[in-house]
């Protein structure tokens, strides 16, 4: 069981999807030349969604919080243990998923990530790991969210699980970058999932075998709170955005 979940592989088994049934996911699909990302990210959109004008936290700013502000909160960790997006906010994170925001917030936090492991003075001895999330980390569900509001939906593990035997999740490209440039540098990336885990304890737990291996883990990524709290955290973490749902 402790073997499924920790996988201590290369992540090229994952990744390679970006060439290969990933991408011909991405080619099904795919719908017309206009309907993609304005900024040639390359993700298909799913639904047809008009970017919104300004901010964009003008949705739901009647019922209170406007939702970019949410979405502020969400990522800082502010505010915790929501089971769905507000009602009102599911056209906003929607366009903020599928107009290149999320793409842009992506890159930033790539680009930090890969300019602080190109920093780092490394043993040479095949030690040096950086661990990488799996959902919404190496892999995107937004294909499966797309269906089903963003997050708006409460989570149906039957659905989702269905969703998961198809294998058809493709890579995020900001991720394969950070992942590419990793191996370049000689530093080992380690694949640690727990969908169906406490996540902050389980990956802690996971993270301290590594350690107690001998492993150093230099680098973490990923979209939850939870996978980057609870030592040994590493020695930098980084999150990626998700607004879509929360894992304690």
């Amino acid at each position: 069981m402790a073997s499924a979940k920790l996988l201590v592989t290369a992540l090229a088994a994952l990744l390679a999807a970006a060439g290969g049934a990933g991408a011909r996911e991405l080619s099904r699909l795919e719908m017309t030349s206009a309907e993609m990302i304005a900024d040639g990210g390359g993700m298909p959109l799913i639904h047809m969604l008009r970017p919104l004008r300004g901010s964009g936290g003008r949705l739901g700013r009647r019922a209170g919080v406007p939702c970019d502000s949410w979405r502020f909160a969400v990522e800082t960790n502010s505010v915790r243990g929501w089971s769905t997006i507000p009602a009102r906010c599911e056209s906003y994170v929607g366009n903020y998923m599928m107009g290149g925001h999320y793409r842009r917030d992506s890159r930033a936090v790539v680009d930090e990530a890969v300019a602080y492991a190109e920093g780092l003075q490394l043993a040479g001895d095949g030690r040096e790991v950086w661990v990488f999330d799996v959902d919404e980390t190496t892999l995107s569900n937004l294909p499966y969210y797309a269906k089903h509001g963003f997050g708006a939906e409460p989570y149906n593990s039957t659905l989702f699980g269905a969703y998961v035997q198809e294998a058809s999740a493709p890579a995020l490209p900001e991720t394969k970058r950070l992942y590419d440039r990793l191996l370049a540098l000689g530093i080992k990336p380690v694949i640690l999932t727990g969908r169906r885990e406490d996540k902050r304890e389980f990956k802690s737990g996971e993270r301290q075998k590594l350690e107690d291996a001998g492993y150093v883990i230099v680098g973490n990524i990923g979209d939850q709170w939870s996978d980057l709290l609870g030592a040994p955290e590493g020695a930098r973490t980084f999150k990626l955005p998700d607004p879509m749902y929360y894992i304690g």
